[in-house]
């Protein structure tokens, strides 16, 4: 978990800033929306586009693939 000791004369708002930084780096909010159980309905369309995408990709790797040895 990241944590933030404050510095001399450091405000808070540059505190909060390293904080922050330390979260983003360490996939704190990312890991913390994954293992939500709800999931809101732009969410689901999101990844289920996301997942066409590679599906499709993957379909005319293997496509591309097979053609190329004929």
């Amino acid at each position: 978990m990241p944590g933030v000791k404050s510095k001399d004369s450091e405000s808070f708002d540059e505190m909060y800033r390293r904080f922050k930084k330390q979260a983003d780096r360490n996939l704190i909010v990312t890991e913390c929306r994954a293992r939500r159980f709800f999931e809101s309905a732009t969410e689901r369309r999101k990844k289920n586009k996301i997942n066409a995408k590679k599906k499709m990709l993957k379909r005319l790797y293997m496509l591309r693939r097979y053609e190329s040895r004929l």
